[in-house]
């Protein structure tokens, strides 16, 4: 039975020993060719050290998103976990501060301490937050990189204080108990139910009545809370819903329409007359296109700007300059013709809430925030919704009618529309609302509501500047969700930045094995047993990619895999939500697509 909710009450008992007191400044450490910058070498100091809200004195971290704050002011390592790390790796190479930890000390199990619990140390008083998240640098640290995953499957991560009352500590201070935390959830069990399988509903509440609990994880355990079936993780990763199918299928052209000089839309329907299943507002689709016999197919996306929920597609594309597919379909492509199509996908997706509602768009990006649109018109909703868009002028603004109808079919909308070149005979009030570029200044006199969820979807500079015009305005980060044309930025924690390059084959001999094509960075490459898995496979081509663990924990190189099969070794420690994968610990059975 769940322990019931309660203050923390007066424990004040001597439960442990500091047995060593562990800084460093973070510094450059060359890992597989790169630099590193990372404050996880700590050395053991002498003597007292004051303690402040954000770290010890003499101490700094490198990362300061995944690590510091302060929540997580202080990490505490366990002596008994030295031991049996060293009878576990068959080590005795251990120093104090070997774990990246402030504090070795001994006593405070990670199946003891609870979160919320509260310690005075010296004359300083710390209040336990969260476990340890565990990345790629205590593998550098520990010259392992298995480190990240065992920490999590022995259920021994360390924990971080929070420093409730600055003072001095130094070795040898005894720890006593001044608290117990309410719920009585030992830091083992809340990082089991975050990172390990079976995330059960009950412990989740019980966790979410924690107030000492970190921000970071209270969100991971109400977005677990929420999660669909087959969706993986999702308090470690946002994925996209499990795919209607696997692979590709071929789907018949019924209609080809106009929407300005450069764009037309395609209407795609099943070749036997059944329904097509119903698509997420604002997902896309994976075409498999040809647009030459001599040379191989390309793959693109292009976003769903029709009724979700219709029984058939439709996807708008731009004509651009030199576009090999986007050429073929808008001079090549015939009603009765079939294209290859993959299931929709996407993370990109309107949110279920009553939250108001902005949907921000310029030029061709109004494709998937129009099929936002179109559901909250189907569903009468009576959200308060702003459709804010930007257009070069009325010949190059797709879907103004289309919108127009819409926006009309509601009751509580907020409409403006910004022509940056408008031709003479574009009329305002009529055509357009205001002359000029839609810009993060007119955001702040528009003045939308802070609690709004926000969807943005234009060229990158665009929604660079307004994701922080937004953000000026208070809206927080968590709320602003923005969909690129093109591949998604990099995520590569403590690697010292490099001029961005264009994916390319990797160097050195091509290897014999499976294809595997990186669809956003337009690349096709045959595998070769000399790399350990896909994510270091697309590092050597350039292409941008997400993580931080590298060994199947963390999700964050969690992709979305559009067709084929992966393997995986090792084994991560949480299968990834259907149609993705992990691809730090993955490897191909067959030809694949990745979202990459």
């Amino acid at each position: 039975m769940p322990r019931p909710a309660e203050s923390a009450q007066p424990v004040a008992e001597s439960v442990g020993t500091l047995l060593s007191v562990n800084v460093g400044m973070p510094k450059n450490v060359r890992w597989q060719g790169k630099n590193v910058f990372t404050g996880v070498f700590k050395e053991p100091v002498s003597g007292p050290r004051r303690v402040g809200k954000l770290n010890i004195e003499g101490d700094g971290q490198g990362d300061r998103v995944g690590h510091g704050g302060e929540q997580r002011a202080v990490f505490v390592y366990q002596i008994e976990s030295y031991r049996h790390w060293e009878r576990e790796l068959g080590r005795s190479d251990f120093v104090y501060g070997q774990f990246g930890e402030n504090f070795t000390v001994e006593g405070l199990g990670d199946d003891e301490v609870c979160i919320g619990d509260r310690y005075q140390i010296g004359t300083a008083t710390f209040e336990v937050t969260q476990p340890r998240v565990t990345c790629y640098r205590v593998g550098i640290r520990m010259n392992d990189p298995r480190i990240p995953a065992l920490l999590v499957s022995h259920h021994r991560p360390g924990f971080y204080f929070r420093v409730l009352e600055e003072g001095e500590v130094q070795a040898g201070d005894k720890i006593i108990k001044c608290a117990s935390g309410p719920e009585l959830m030992p830091i083992a069990e809340a990082d089991a139910l975050l990172y390990l399988p079976g995330h059960s509903r009950q412990q989740l509440l019980r966790a979410l009545r924690i107030p000492a609990l970190s921000l970071g994880w209270q969100a991971s355990f109400q977005a677990l809370l929420e999660e669909e079936p087959g969706g993986g993780n999702a308090g470690l990763a946002v994925t996209s819903p499990p795919p209607a199918w696997a692979s590709f299928r071929e789907l018949t052209v019924t209609a080809i329409t106009r929407e300005s000089e450069s764009v037309i839309s395609i209407r795609l329907e099943d070749p036997n007359g059944a329904r097509l299943p119903a698509a997420r507002p604002g997902q896309y689709l994976t075409l498999r296109v040809q647009p030459d016999t001599q040379q191989r197919s390309v793959l693109r996306n292009y976003s769903l700007s029709g009724p979700p929920d219709a029984g058939y597609y439709r996807i708008t594309v731009k004509r651009e300059h030199d576009g090999a597919a986007s050429g073929y379909l808008h001079t090549r492509l015939a009603v009765g013709d079939q294209l290859d199509i993959a299931a929709p996908r996407g993370t990109f997706i309107l949110d279920r809430t009553h939250a108001p509602v902005l949907l921000i768009s310029a030029g061709i990006g109004a494709t998937p925030v129009l099929a936002m649109l179109q559901a909250l018109a189907e569903e009468h909703s009576d959200r308060e919704i702003w459709w804010l868009h930007g257009a070069r002028n009325r010949r190059e603004h797709s879907f103004a009618t289309e919108a127009h109808s819409l926006l009309a079919s509601l009751t509580n909308v907020h409409t403006h529309v910004y022509y940056s070149r408008p031709d003479p005979d574009d009329l305002e009030g009529r055509d357009f609302d205001c002359a000029g570029r839609l810009t993060g200044s007119l955001l702040a006199e528009l003045e939308p509501p802070a609690d709004a969820e926000a969807y943005l979807c234009g060229p990158t500079p665009f929604m660079d500047e307004l994701s922080a015009g937004l953000a000026a305005l208070g809206i927080d980060a968590s709320r602003i969700h923005a969909e690129p044309f093109g591949p998604a930025p990099g995520l590569t924690p403590g690697i010292a930045p490099t001029p961005a390059r264009t994916p390319h084959p990797p160097a050195g001999q091509p290897g014999n094995g499976a294809t595997i094509e990186f669809a956003r960075s337009n690349l096709a490459i045959p595998w070769s047993d000399g790399y350990v898995s896909l994510l270091e496979l697309a590092e050597a081509c350039d292409v941008p990619v997400r993580w931080s663990c590298r060994t199947g924990v963390c999700h964050t190189c969690e992709t979305t895999l559009i067709a084929g099969n992966v393997g995986y070794s090792p084994d991560p420690v949480e299968p990834p939500a259907d149609g993705s994968a992990l691809i730090c610990c993955s490897q191909p059975r067959d030809d694949i697509v990745l979202d990459l």
